[in-house]
């Protein structure tokens, strides 16, 4: 049986009548979460650290700006905009202590909550409302009247109202616009690793990387490489986005429809799916979390200088040489940039 799919119908920002709502980080999803909202009528503050950058733009787009611990005790729904591994932190220095019952604590992703990074107390309602775009997304399709799909999760509903609320966060940031469907704590975090591991980043980076050489080793220039591995991704990552699998197929032509069905087989193969496998196996067992934990602690070290041997590869010298000659695509250096607690 198909998922229920929530519309604006379903949803009131009632629930928010006489509540204030804390966004704690004014990063990617915590900026548009906000503003969103607010521009929905509800009443919402800014939890910063004392010396974020942060401050001073959220003051001058017209927010009430806090310390983090004020934040929390002005609001009756908290949400932890901050990245995953600086939650825990955040959590215990500034949420905890001023989290009093039949508040709700609020999060984007799954993650500290499924893996224990952080407990709550079973006095306040724990939702999840996570809209399956990036920050920039969701706030520039509100903004056009539009929406970005998004999912909800309740974690505990110690107020017996948990899932109202979260509809009207969902509906405050323009997900019932689109759609949204609910889900748990448990399945988006693991769906999300997972999406994120074995297809999304590791798996078509991998991929891509990996045509890039066979090419290149066989004696063809890395241009031509670029272009046939990379670059022309985006065509077919499209046409899927816009009408699926098969609109993409009936998109392309009749020698690459059959090299597609015949060859991609040989390329992810049983023993690929194996590897998928055990890479879920891994989330689901908590094995990855810790893993990442452990490295985020010990410093990053080896995080870092797999990043760093990743911009070294040819590919990235090749593809700057040739996104210069392409005035269509939009030129960002990202180069650096990491979420922040902001």
């Amino acid at each position: 049986m198909p998922a229920k799919v929530y519309t604006d119908k379903d949803a009131t920002m009632a629930s928010f009548n006489n509540k204030t709502l804390a966004v704690i980080g004014f990063g990617s999803q915590g900026h548009a979460h906000a503003l969103n909202l607010k521009e929905s009528g509800a009443n919402v503050i800014i939890g910063l650290y004392p010396k974020s950058k942060s401050r001073d733009v959220a003051k001058k787009l017209g927010f009430e700006v806090m310390d983090t611990a004020d934040a929390v005790k002005a609001a009756d729904v908290i949400m932890l905009g901050v990245p995953d591994m600086k939650q825990k932190d955040v959590y215990e220095k500034d949420v905890e202590p001023n989290l009093t019952e039949g508040k709700a604590l609020l999060f984007s992703h799954g993650f500290a909550i499924h893996f224990g990074l952080i407990k709550p107390p079973s006095n306040v309602d724990v939702i999840m409302v996570a809209p399956k775009g990036p920050g920039h997304v969701v706030r520039s399709q509100y903004q056009e009247g539009k929406g970005v799909p998004a999912l909800i999760a309740i974690e505990q509903d110690f107020t017996k109202k948990a899932k109202k609320l979260a509809l009207a966060w969902a509906k405050g940031v323009g997900g019932t616009r689109a759609g949204v469907l609910q889900t748990t704590f448990k399945e988006e975090t693991e769906t999300d690793l997972f999406g994120e591991q074995a297809v999304l980043c590791g798996g078509c980076t991998a991929l891509v990387q990996a045509g890039f050489e066979t090419l290149v080793e066989a004696g063809y220039q890395p241009e031509m490489a670029y272009f046939e591995c990379l670059h022309e991704l985006k065509l077919i990552v499209d046409l899927m986005n816009e009408s699926g699998i098969a609109g993409m197929r009936f998109s392309i032509s009749e020698t690459a429809k059959y090299g597609d069905i015949t060859r991609g087989p040989r390329v992810i193969t049983k023993q690929t799916k194996k590897s998928m496998e055990k890479i879920l196996k891994e989330i689901q067992d908590g094995k990855f979390a810790r893993e990442w934990t452990k490295e985020y602690e010990g410093g990053l070290k080896n995080y870092k200088a797999l990043l760093k041997e990743g911009e070294k590869h040819q590919i990235e010298k090749t593809g700057k040489r040739l996104r210069g000659l392409m005035p269509w695509v939009a030129k960002r250096n990202l180069k650096g940039v990491q979420a922040s607690y902001s």
